[in-house]
C-alpha cells in the first residue's frame, strides 16, 4: 500500500482517532475543514471498503457537490490508478464507493441506503431539522460516523443548535479558523486582511466562523471598523473605567479624537481581579497614571484606593437619569469609530451591544441590552465630561459642534 503524506492541521487529528458517532467541524473560510475531511474519507476508502455517503441540503447536479474536491485531493494525492472516477461516482478497486446525493429532494433514496460507514454532511449550516431527521436514523451501521463541516451562520440554525451548542456524549466538536491552519494560503490573507479593515463584520463571520447577528439590531451598525493606527505625539487622551461585579471584568480604555473620528487603542478587561491587583493591572494600559481617569461612581471605595495607588487623577462619573442612552448618542455622534485590532475585548463589544429585539416578531425597541457593555460603559464615563461640555456650550446659539469640541 501507498505511503501518503498528509497536512494536517492540529486541531483536526482528532479526526483520526476519535470514535464518536458525530464530529463537528466548524469555523471560518481557510481552516483546511473541507480538504481535511475530504483526505481523511479518501485514506479510509483507500485502507478498506467503506461505503461513503457525501451530501448536504440541496444538490440539484453533481457540480453542487464535493465531488470536484474529492477528485482533485485524489490526483494531490497521487491514487489516481486506485479510484475510477466517473462524472457521477467516484469508487475504489477495493470496493469502496463514494455516493452523493442531497437530503431535500431525495428523502426516500437516502432512507433506503444501507451500509453507509460515512456520512460527510459539507455546509451543514444549511440542514433543515427535516433533512437531519432523515439522516441520522439512515447512518446506522455500527462503528459509523457522521461528519458535519461547516461555517456557522445563525445561532438557530438546526445542526449548530442541535450538535454544537448541545451537551452530548457521542459528539466531538472541533471549532478552527485560518489561524489554526498552518497552511493557510498567503493569496487568502490579502482577502481576509481587505475584509477585516473594510467589513468587520463580515470577516468575523467569513474568516473567524461567528455566527451572524442581526446587524440592524447592533447599538454602534455601521459607525465602527478595525484597523491599525498609533496615535501622534500630542495626541490628549481620554480614559475611562468599570469595575467589576462577580463574574464581571474590571476594565479600563483609552481614547482619543482627531477631526470627527472617534480611536480606540487599548483596553484593559479581566474578570475576578482582587482590589490590590488593580494598580499593576491598569498599567497596561499607557500613560494611565499621567492622564484623568473617570470611573465608574458606585465603588468609591474602589477609586479611593486607586487614587492612594498611583492614579491620583481618577474621579467618578456623574451618572444620573438618562445617562447611558445620552452617553451613547454622543457615541454615535462621531463620524466614525475605529478600534485597534490589539483591542479584542472592545471589538466583541461593538459587534455585541445590541437594542432588545422582539423574538417572537423580530421587532425592534429603542431598549438597550443591558449586556456585552463593560468597556463601552468605560467608553462613556472617559468621554462625560466632554459630552457635558458639549451640553452647556450648546445653549450658546454662537457656538456649534465643531466649536464646542474643536473640531
Amino acid at each position: 500500500m501507498k505511503e501518503l503524506k498528509l497536512k494536517i492541521p492540529e486541531k483536526l487529528l482528532v479526526l483520526y482517532s476519535t470514535l464518536k458517532r458525530y464530529i463537528v467541524i466548524f469555523g471560518g473560510r481557510g481552516s483546511s475543514k473541507s480538504w481535511t475531511v475530504a483526505d481523511f474519507l479518501i485514506l479510509k476508502a483507500y485502507e478498506s471498503e467503506k461505503r461513503i455517503l457525501c451530501t448536504r441540503e440541496i444538490q440539484k447536479s453533481i457540480k453542487d457537490s464535493v465531488h470536484k474536491l474529492i477528485c482533485d485531493r485524489i490526483k494531490a494525492l497521487g491514487l489516481e490508478s486506485f479510484f475510477v472516477i466517473t462524472d457521477r461516482a467516484i469508487r475504489g478497486t477495493n470496493g469502496s464507493e463514494f455516493i452523493f446525493a442531497g437530503l431535500k429532494h431525495n428523502p426516500d433514496i437516502i432512507k433506503s441506503m444501507e451500509g453507509i460507514d460515512y456520512a460527510w454532511c459539507e455546509e451543514a449550516q444549511s440542514l433543515s431539522r427535516k433533512s437531519l431527521e432523515v439522516l441520522t436514523p439512515t447512518i446506522r451501521k455500527p462503528g459509523s460516523q457522521i461528519i458535519f463541516t461547516y461555517n456557522p451562520t445563525d445561532e438557530e440554525d438546526p445542526v449548530h443548535v442541535d450538535y454544537t451548542l448541545a451537551d452530548r456524549d457521542d459528539t466531538i466538536k472541533i471549532e478552527i479558523n485560518y489561524n489554526d491552519n498552518p497552511f493557510f494560503p498567503d493569496v487568502l490573507k490579502e482577502e481576509l486582511e481587505y475584509d477585516k479593515r473594510t467589513d468587520y463584520d463580515k470577516y468575523l463571520h467569513k474568516w473567524e466562523g461567528k455566527c451572524i447577528k442581526h446587524s440592524e439590531a447592533q447599538v454602534f451598525y455601521g459607525k465602527w471598523e478595525v484597523n491599525s493606527f498609533e496615535a501622534p505625539e500630542d495626541t490628549f487622551f481620554y480614559f475611562g473605567a468599570d469595575w467589576g461585579f462577580s463574574k464581571d471584568p474590571s476594565t479600563l480604555v483609552r481614547c482619543f479624537i482627531i477631526d470627527r473620528i472617534l480611536y480606540i487603542d487599548y483596553e484593559f478587561y479581566e474578570v475576578g481581579v482582587e482590589i490590590d491587583k488593580l494598580p499593576g493591572r491598569f498599567e497596561a494600559v499607557p500613560e494611565s497614571k499621567i492622564y484623568p481617569i473617570k470611573a465608574d461612581s458606585a465603588r468609591p471605595d474602589t477609586i479611593s484606593y486607586m487614587k492612594r495607588h498611583g492614579y491620583n487623577k481618577m474621579s467618578g462619573s456623574k451618572k444620573g437619569k438618562g445617562s447611558i442612552e445620552d452617553g451613547i448618542e454622543f457615541i454615535k455622534s462621531f463620524e466614525k469609530i475605529v478600534i485597534n485590532p490589539r483591542c479584542k475585548n472592545t471589538i466583541d463589544e461593538f459587534r455585541y451591544y445590541s437594542y432588545v429585539v422582539d423574538p417572537r416578531t423580530g421587532n425592534m425597541s429603542n431598549k438597550i441590552e443591558d449586556k456585552n457593555n463593560h468597556i463601552i460603559d468605560a467608553l462613556r464615563y472617559a468621554l462625560e465630561d466632554l459630552m457635558r461640555h458639549k451640553k452647556r456650550n450648546q445653549k450658546a446659539p454662537s457656538k456649534n459642534l465643531n466649536q464646542v469640541i474643536g473640531w
